[in-house]
């Protein structure tokens, strides 16, 4: 049976190399995602002492931290521009190879755009909004209406270095399965070559018997 007719999407059969992991929208995909890896990466020494060590925390690392913060977000309008640009040449690369996808595009590109959207969410959610609570000082501040739990400044950050870790395990399954797309187009070439070779040695082997078989004939 015909996986594309008992799929809910419809797929095509593309010629080699387009849409694959070799394909230009790949690395506009892989490009943006090591970016922003890299960024969380320049994070990663300032989110240590909350979450990844026993030592306890003193309340001027959290001051010191504050002002990393607020620093970063009055960053010049540029910065996040350049990174929204970064954003969307991702989403560029995902719907170049999503336009009529193969099962593949469907599998790998498909569970990597998902987990790029989820990217996305905690990013707006999480690291924005927290970043704007730490410029404006609204700690164990809740809006009039909403039933939202008050959260101190010192879990608030930690909510903000935990968001940075959850950020980069999403963007490393990216990769992750990018590079398995990659893997399965390598392994389908070999067994497809494979089957050529075995193909060609059978036919070479019958018309090795059937040669043999007639000059016996002759004889």
């Amino acid at each position: 049976m015909d996986p594309s007719k008992i799929s809910m999407f419809k797929t095509y059969d593309k010629p080699k190399g387009q849409g694959g992991s070799g394909s230009f929208g790949t690395f506009l995909i892989i490009g943006p995602t090591c970016f922003f890896l890299g960024m969380l990466f320049s994070s990663f020494p300032y989110d240590f002492p909350l979450l990844w060590t026993s030592v306890p925390t003193s309340p001027e690392y959290y001051t010191f931290l504050e002002e990393h913060l607020k620093f970063m977000h009055a960053s010049p309008p540029i910065i996040p521009r350049i990174l929204h640009i970064a954003i969307a040449v991702g989403f560029v690369g995902f719907f170049t190879k999503l336009f009529k996808p193969s099962e593949a595009n469907l599998l790998f590109d498909g569970a990597s755009l998902v987990l790029y959207v989820i990217g996305i969410v905690v990013y707006i959610s999480n690291l924005v909004k927290g970043l704007r609570i730490v410029t404006a000082n609204a700690y164990d501040v809740v809006p009039e209406g909403v039933s939202d739990v008050a959260v101190g400044r010192e879990d608030s950050l930690r909510v903000l270095a935990a968001s940075n870790t959850i950020l980069a395990l999403v963007l490393v399954g990216v990769l992750v399965l990018q590079a398995g797309q990659w893997y399965a187009e390598k392994k389908e070439e070999q067994e497809e070559q494979q089957y050529v070779d075995d193909k060609e040695e059978k036919t070479a082997a019958k018309a090795a018997a059937k040669s043999t078989r007639s000059s016996k004939k002759k004889q």
